[in-house]
């Protein structure tokens, strides 16, 4: 084995956890490789047009290496990102930190749910590392053209008509550089060229965070965590889909397998590496499903890889055909959801860990669309939508074939654009907070499967969290709809959470509270797989100041008994 194919520490993906600890590995000195399965999405790179969309998709025996991943289980769904950044390409920018009395510590073994082994003063110094480096912004909503946008003064209106508190979250978007007034459209400017060495401009108001920002607007881990880890040194390979993990034969460390997509992903060539330090950051689903493939490798691993799964309490609902009363008259309400980033501010629903709270709490956000996809609805929003350009596309056909035509029919074209109650009145709501962390990952021959049932602890809390989704639409004047899924007694999560929890043993859990696997010293995980429960409010910030904080670990393994004789 060649000393080049040696690192200090590999680290397999690179979403919040994997940038995150390869950026702090790499800057106090060590040799870091990161092991990326998707591909680099500069500027200008995400696909827009139907032919092309195909390739938007993740699967590699099929040739397709996109960053959409879609995976289906019992009961429910999840939507997770391959890519340079992981799933910073494709979520919605919010970074809230993880509510100080929802780091619960209910009894495990007396029908409990969770116990969280840090706290959020254990998290707060590296919550402030991360919210620095990511250069996180508010929405600048008293400034123009922001204050103007439909969907966050609706959203505002109905939280505080329903008693809930609201606010404008952080988001990792750039929507002014220091110490200039927010504009649309300006040429960021970075103290660091970032790694594609491509311009971006602020935040266009162009809803498409979800399906990735062309204009580098957001700030991806790969402008900022990565770019840096590469600055200090860290190599980084895209395309290198890991299949196989286990301890070195002979000596410390592990051996590391993995596949490179780049030129036959439908038969690709297989490389091998060793470290001293194997991170493990490939996400919930891609983590657990690794383990689980080579738990044998692994002797003694915890037995409960594979428990306190949940979806942090994701569903997705809808208020449509919103109106307001102008002058005692009803009208429909604009919306346009396009408008803006995709989520621009949030309502809070307390627990019953907070005083005077109740239930199992949420959040409630904004959700919006690209709008291309406010174009798909404004056509089929028929049979109102199709009248109207049958009457137009009639008259224009009369007026050409008639001896003395109008030739003033910029009007009549204009009308066919009159705003649909459908693209233009609909505000989808984004919900998320703590459901119950008792799904169970597995493997099903040879696959990775999920045994979760929202009706098996969950459902008050869907109850709960879709009453208030209905209440907002009620105050918006409009008709509350569920996500289709539900009548198939299904959700769609895109925060998958556990698999490989922490806790205080081996019995309670995969890792520690530093991220280090019980009984294979080494073995490391940083990613969404490690939550012993939900997050409550968007996992990314938590993700990202765990990892943080175990990276403080690896680099001084004193530290852990250090805090822990001080503790």
């Amino acid at each position: 084995m060649s000393l080049d194919s040696h690192y200090d520490a590999i680290i397999v993906g690179s979403g919040f956890g994997g940038s995150v600890t390869a950026y702090r590995l790499a800057e106090a000195g060590k040799r870091v490789l990161v092991l990326e399965r998707g591909r680099p999405y500069p500027p200008g790179s995400f696909t827009r047009s139907p032919y092309r969309a195909r390739e938007s998709f993740w699967d590699p025996p099929r040739g397709l290496v996109g960053m959409y991943h879609y995976w289906s289980f019992k009961g429910i769904d999840a939507l997770v990102s391959a890519g340079l950044g992981g799933g910073s390409l494709i979520y919605a920018n919010v970074f809230i930190r993880k509510d100080e009395n929802w780091f619960v510590h209910e009894d495990m073994s007396d029908g409990g749910y969770e116990y969280w082994p840090v706290n959020r003063e254990d998290l707060d110094p590296h919550y402030d590392r991360v919210e620095q480096m990511l250069n996180l912004q508010r929405y600048p909503f008293d400034h123009e053209p922001y204050a103007s946008t439909p969907k966050t003064i609706a959203f505002k209106e109905a939280a505080e008509a329903n008693g809930l508190e609201w606010f404008l979250p952080q988001l990792a978007v750039t929507f002014a550089n220091k110490d200039r007034p927010p504009v649309p459209g300006e040429v960021i400017q970075e103290d660091l060229v970032n790694l594609h060495g491509r311009t971006r401009t602020t935040c266009q108001l162009c809803g498409e965070c979800d399906v990735g920002c062309n204009y580098g607007a957001k700030n991806t881990l790969d402008y900022n965590y990565l770019t840096h880890a590469k600055h200090h040194g860290a190599e980084i390979r895209t395309l290198a889909d890991v299949r196989r993990i286990g301890p070195r034969a002979t000596g410390n460390g592990y051996e590391v397998v993995y596949a490179d997509l780049g030129e036959h992903p439908e038969q690709p060539t297989t490389f091998e590496l060793t470290c001293d330090h194997l991170i493990l950051s490939a996400g919930t689903l891609g983590t657990t499903n690794l383990l689980l493939k080579n738990r044998s490798a692994f002797p003694g691993l915890s037995r409960k890889l594979g428990s306190r799964f949940c979806g942090n309490g994701d569903l997705l609902t809808l208020a449509l055909n919103t109106t307001k009363v102008t002058d005692g008259v009803r009208e429909p309400r604009i919306v346009d959801p396009g408008y803006g980033p995709v989520i621009t501010s949030t309502a809070r629903m307390p627990d019953a860990s907070d005083p005077g709270g109740s239930g199992r709490g949420f959040y409630l956000q904004d959700a919006g669309f690209p709008q291309h996809l406010a174009w798909i609805l404004h056509v089929i929003s028929a049979p109102k939508q199709l009248w109207r350009w049958r009457e137009g596309a009639t008259y224009l056909l009369k007026n050409w074939i008639q001896g003395t035509p109008d030739s003033e029919v910029t009007g009549h074209i204009a009308d066919l654009m009159l705003p649909s109650e459908l693209s233009s009145g609909g505000l989808p709501l984004l919900g998320m907070g703590r459901d119950v962390p008792d799904g169970r990952m597995y493997l099903r021959n040879g696959h990775l499967d999920i045994d979760w049932r929202k009706a098996s602890g969950s459902d008050e809390y869907f109850n709960r969290l879709r009453n208030t989704s209905r209440d907002f639409a009620t105050a918006l004047g409009g008709r509350f709809a569920d996500n289709p899924l539900w009548f198939l007694k299904r959700v769609i999560t895109v925060h998958p959470l556990g698999g490989a929890p922490m806790g205080r043993h081996a019995g309670e859990g995969v890792v520690d509270a530093y991220g280090n696997v019980f009984g294979h010293p080494g073995l490391h995980i940083a990613d969404g797989s490690v939550m012993p429960g939900p997050t409550g409010p968007n996992p990314s910030f938590t993700i990202a100041a765990l990892a943080d904080r175990f990276a403080d670990q690896i680099i001084d393994p004193d530290r852990r008994a250090a805090e822990a004789a001080a503790s």
